[in-house]
């Protein structure tokens, strides 16, 4: 086993294992190892500083879901942007499920907006399910606040899939925006921009948010299709 894998093992928790490939079905069970998310993210930390960090984020693919979970958090650390995107784009043909996908996201990625959106139109575009999630998911941690510009919204609700993560994305994506930006989103809603099956979601998604009104969701119901 590499140092990487001997941690990890160390710190196998097989009931955790257990309960993450149940959530994550889309791989199989041996998969996994079982480490628990604070204790990778902790460790994360130290694998950035060490003089084998660089040939671990090279070893693509990795054995174990939790050495890309791993991988993720190393990126998501990156201090330099340009770095921090090369390193995203290596890694994305290899993420294979939705938890990867979703945790990671660089920090610096906040300072530096203007320069990440031409990598969110590659994103997008991907025939890759994963790769388009996680560009959506970057539209919406980055894009639904001070930032926001309804030609992000439009990229979003124009995609067409048969991928339900991507699906799934854009609804979680659409619902947060009728959270933050409900004039504008709820538009969408409305036009029945979206494919039937993602716009129940998104309704149904906003409907149980906290950050939704009452009133808003009482309206969102009688738009469901």
């Amino acid at each position: 086993m590499t140092i990487i894998q001997n941690f990890l093992f160390n710190n196998q928790d097989t009931d955790y294992r257990d309960f993450q490939s149940k959530l994550i079905p889309t791989v199989g069970k041996d998969y996994f190892i079982g480490v628990r998310t604070p204790i990778l993210r902790k460790y994360a930390k130290d694998v950035a500083k060490s003089d084998y960090c660089s040939d671990f984020i090279s070893e693509l693919p990795h054995e174990y879901f939790d050495e890309m979970q791993l991988h993720a958090f190393v990126i998501s650390l990156t201090k330099d942007f340009g770095t921090a995107v090369a390193q995203v784009q290596d890694f994305l043909p290899f993420v294979n499920n939705w938890a990867t996908c979703d945790q990671m996201s660089p920090k610096v990625f906040k300072k530096h907006k203007s320069d990440l959106l031409p990598y969110i139109d590659e994103w997008l575009k991907s025939d890759r399910e994963y790769t388009v999630r996680f560009g959506i998911g970057m539209l919406m941690e980055h894009y639904l606040d001070a930032d926001f510009d309804e030609k992000y919204m439009k990229k979003v609700a124009r995609i067409r899939s048969d991928k339900y993560y991507i699906n799934m994305m854009i609804a979680w994506y659409f619902a947060t925006a009728l959270a933050k930006q409900y004039d504008t989103a709820v538009k969408y809603i409305e036009a029945d921009a979206l494919d039937k099956w993602t716009h129940n979601k998104a309704i149904q998604k906003a409907r149980e948010s906290y950050r939704v009104t009452d009133e808003h969701k009482d309206y969102l119901k009688t738009l469901k299709i």
